[in-house]
Parts: C-alpha cells; structure tokens; sequence
C-alpha cells in the first residue's frame, strides 16, 4: 500500500505538473521564457558598455603613462646636456626608475591584453545572438505571401489586390447605361389585377391607356411529395403461397427516400461543407418537422454516392493518361488523430480526381493517374514526382514566395530582388500569348541567359559573405534554382504547360474546407468515399449546361 504522505505528495506533484503543462498549453510558458531571453539580452548589453568603459579608461591610462615617459625621457635628456656629471652620479636611480615604470607599461598592456580577449568573446556571443535573432524573426514574418504556408495558418489578413485605377465616378450605373434588370419569371398563379384608385373611378376625365405596368413578387415553397403504394397479398389454399404485386424499383422499405431528398442532404453535407446535425436540423425545419432523417442514412449517402459513380471515374481516369499535361499535388488529412493524405490529379481544362492515401512519397502516389503518366506533370518541388512522367513544371507561385521571404530577410542581397521581378516578367509574358501563339525563341533564350547571369551573382554574394547558419532559405534556394533550372522554365518552351500549380491546389482547397468542418475523420474509407464524390461532383461542375442537383438526383435514384 502507498503510504499516506506520499500519496499526497504524488497529488501536489501531478498538480504542479498539470498547472505546467497547462502554462505551456496558454502560451504563458512561452511568453515567460520570451521575457527571460529578453533579460538575458539586456544583461548581455550592459555588460558590454561595461567593458567598453572599462577598455576605454585603460585606453587613458596607458596614454598617460606614456606621455609621463616621454616627459621623463625629455627630462633626461636635457639634464644630461645640462649636467653630465650629475647624470653619471644619478644613473643607477635613473635606471631603476625606468625600469619600474616598463613594469607598469607591461601590466598595462597585458590588461588591454585581457580586454581584448574579453571585448573578442562578448562580440562573438553578440554575433551569435543576432543570428538567432534573425531565425526568430524569419519565423515570426512567415504567412502566406512568403512561404508555403497557407493563408489560413497565418495571423495576417490575406491582401486583396485592386489594380483597377479610379474614374471620379459614383458607384452603381451610369448615366445613358441601359440598367441589367432582374429576370422575370413565369407567373405559376393567375395574375393579379389591380384595381384602379378611386380617384380615377370618380373623375371621368381619366381615360384608361394601352401601357400596363407588370411586377413580380418571387417566392419558392418545399412541397412534401409522397406517394403511397398498396399491394394486395393473395393466398393460394392449396400451396399455402403467399403473392402480391412487385413494388417499383427503390421501394424496398416500409419508408423510402427518393433521389431528390438524398441529393439535397449530400451535396449541403459534402459542398457546401454542413454538419451531418445542421443538416437534418435544416431539412426539419423546412418540413415543419414532418422528415427527421437520421445521422446514420446521411453518413452513408457518400458512400452510395461513390459506389454508383465508381464507372464514370474509371472513365475519367482513361482521359487523364491521354492528358499531355497534368497537375498532381498533395495535401494533409486527419483519420481518429492520425496524418493520411489526399492526392489530386488534374488535368487542364479537362477532369480532376482526388485520391486519399495513408502515406507518402511512392507508396501515396502508388494508384493515382500519376503513377502510369508518361506527359508533363506540374508540381511544387516534391521529389517523389520526378520519378513519374516524361517531363516537370515546378509551380513558380512557390519560388516567387521563398524570393519574397529572401528579401524581406536577407535586405543586403541583391540576387533575390533581381530573380523574383524576372520570374514575374517570365510569366507576365507567357500568360500574354494567345493559345495559338509559340514563345519567342530569341526571347527565351535572353531570358534563360538573364537567369544563369543571377544565379552567377548570388554565386558571388554567397562566397563574398557566406549565409548565416540560422538563416540559410535564401542559399539552399539559389542552389535548387540552379539545379532544376530546366524544370523552372520549361513553361516558356512549351505553350501547353502552365508556369504555376494554381489549379491542383484550388482543387485540395475543396477537401481542406471540408477538413475544417469534419475536423477528423472516423476512417479512412470515409476519406476515400469523400475524394470519389468529389470528383465526380467536379466532372459535373465542369459542365456549366449540367444541373448538379438533378444529376445527383437521377444517381441517387
């Protein structure tokens, strides 16, 4: 048995434990470790004024020991012209003087010698501060407009552009500009007449005009459509078999759904990103209470969506591999606590597919379009993906943010300032060809000569003053720029191939919004339920002519 006291004692220590652990939870452990380095800096600041004093009065005194030596020497000098005599008699006195006074200009010197030492070590630490300053600080200035890092991630609000210069004009239409009125629609009661005010009926100098004036109030109504069957049973005396009418294809239940009604809770779950909770909430409401689906028949509908759409996937999948260009990316997803992943494969202007994976690199593309592509793939700077297809675009939007976040740390360079403003020229002048339109060969290779000529001076730069080992982005970037420099510009040799990865990370955006919602998934089949739906609900977004409620509707039907 425990003994009493050191029960109590364990109880005071996982308390004590609990109350840290807690403090590192809020943040206030951090912000008092943040106020220690803080304290640490500050003594580190006055102890170097103090030896800076410390090594300027030493500076003075030494001065003044040798100026007195010099007096001395003058001294001498005149007293020996003067009374050479009396020098001879006095030299032994003359030179013990000198002698203690080279003794105290050598223990002086050998103080400035510790100084020195001292001032040397005090500027190393200093140095080494700064630099850790600098990490910090680059950690702290990461967001998304200078890093990978989504916007979502970060505490600053994402920047909207506006280009647009300013007219002096008052917002709305304009004069002279015929107005876009709302569409009227199809009156589905008889039309209202309104009758004339009683001033007109009394005053029989108004005459009734051709003109009418017609307006529309527009409402929209849930109707509950049910439909009851009834089936005779028939009994055979002799067999003693029982019979009746066959049901309708879908009616298996005592109480059926139809395809209409799945539709409507599938794509409020899983586009519009709604709980399973305020969705049957919403469905109740809107019949006044009379459909109380449960949670269960919601959760499954992505399943049954998936399995009836498994056919048009496959389909999709065949036009993919004949794409000659695709994007491919991949995106974190969470399954009871744990990391999977989701895959993307999208080919421009054509399909997309989602594919969830438990794991990465090979093993994650293992399955995808990715992994049988033999055309042009365009990515982030992944290397698993250079093992798949015949060629690679990686996504400049990622270099031009890690040459925003060398500048804003490295000020003194000037490599990084010149490459990002020529990556953006590169594409401003891709994205001003027409789709017909070939690049310029004599202005891409002025462009590819442009490139090599900063990489050449970043060269420099960084064996003129090396990176500071806290901050090396700037260094391993200009190295993989000049590494994959061929797959950086294949997007100005080939029109078909896009300079950025825009369109496969708007795509995993769709899962990530789902993934804020959900905030962990039970399992992993209902991930790979969810990324079948998805793309089958791209595949009919694609279609600007298909009505994405009615074709969920047939299929749920």
């Amino acid at each position: 048995m425990i003994d009493s006291f050191d029960y109590v004692t364990l109880q005071c220590r996982f308390k004590a434990l609990k109350a840290e652990v807690q403090a590192f939870k809020s943040g206030e452990k951090y912000r008092q470790i943040k106020l220690l380095h803080q304290k640490d800096i500050h003594a580190y600041e006055r102890k170097v004024q103090k030896l800076q004093a410390e090594l300027s009065r030493a500076h003075s005194k030494a001065i003044d020991i040798r100026d007195q030596w010099f007096q001395i020497f003058e001294d001498m000098q005149k007293e020996y012209d003067r009374k050479l005599e009396e020098l001879r008699k006095i030299n032994r006195e003359l030179e013990n003087r000198a002698l203690k006074a080279e003794c105290q200009r050598d223990e002086a010197l050998g103080k400035i010698t510790v100084l020195r030492r001292q001032l040397y070590e005090t500027a190393t630490e200093l140095e080494e501060e700064k630099g850790r300053n600098l990490k910090l600080r680059a950690q702290m200035n990461r967001d998304y407009e200078n890093s990978s890092m989504p916007s979502s991630k970060t505490i600053k609000k994402k920047k909207i552009s506006n280009s647009r210069e300013k007219s002096g004009r008052k917002p709305g239409g304009q004069p002279g500009h015929k107005g876009h009125g709302r569409k009227k629609q199809i009156p589905t009661r008889p039309v209202v007449v309104l009758l004339p005010p009683q001033e007109v009926l009394e005053d029989p100098d108004f005459r009734k005009t051709s003109k009418t004036i017609k307006k529309q109030v527009v409402s929209i109504r849930l109707v509950l459509d049910v439909t009851e069957y009834h089936a005779d049973i028939y009994y055979n005396s002799k067999t003693g078999e029982r019979i009746h009418a066959p049901f309708p294809p879908g009616v298996v239940d005592d109480v059926n759904y139809a395809g209409d009604i799945k539709a409507f809770l599938f794509l409020l779950n899983n586009e519009c990103c709604t709980s399973i909770d305020k969705c049957r909430r919403f469905l109740y409401d809107l019949t006044e209470g009379k459909l109380n689906i449960s949670k269960g028949m919601i959760s499954r509908l992505g399943r049954e969506f998936a399995k009836k759409s498994e056919k048009e996937i496959k389909r999709s999948y065949a036009d993919m591999l004949k794409a000659p260009v695709m994007h491919t990316d991949c995106t974190n997803a969470r399954v009871n606590g744990k990391n999977a992943y989701v895959f993307i494969c999208a080919a421009p202007n054509g399909d997309a597919i989602y594919f969830a994976r438990e794991k990465k690199g090979h093993e994650g593309v293992r399955g995808t379009v990715a992994e049988d592509y033999q055309g042009i793939l365009v990515h982030d700077h992944e290397s698993t993906f250079y093992n798949y297809g015949s060629g690679h675009q990686e996504c400049l939007a990622h270099v031009l943010r890690y040459l925003k976040g060398s500048i804003e740390n490295e000020p003194d360079r000037e490599w990084n300032k010149k490459m990002r403003s020529l990556v953006q020229e590169m594409i401003h002048y891709k994205n001003g060809l027409s789709d017909d339109e070939k690049p310029d060969a004599d202005k891409v290779k002025e462009y590819e000569r442009r490139y090599r000529e900063i990489l050449e001076k970043a060269k420099e730069e960084y064996e003129y003053v090396p990176p500071d080992k806290y901050y090396r982005d700037g260094y391993n970037l200009h190295r993989r720029m000049e590494q994959y420099m061929s797959n950086h510009l294949l997007f100005l040799h080939d029109q078909r191939v896009p300079a950025t990865n825009n369109l496969a990370e708007r795509l995993l955006r769709v899962y990530k919004r789902k993934q804020a919602q959900a905030v962990s998934f039970r399992s992993f089949d209902s991930i790979e339920f969810l990324c079948q739906c998805m793309s089958m609900l791209f595949m009919m977004r694609k279609n600007e002519e298909t009505n994405v409620f009615n074709r969920v509707s047939r299929i749920f039907g």
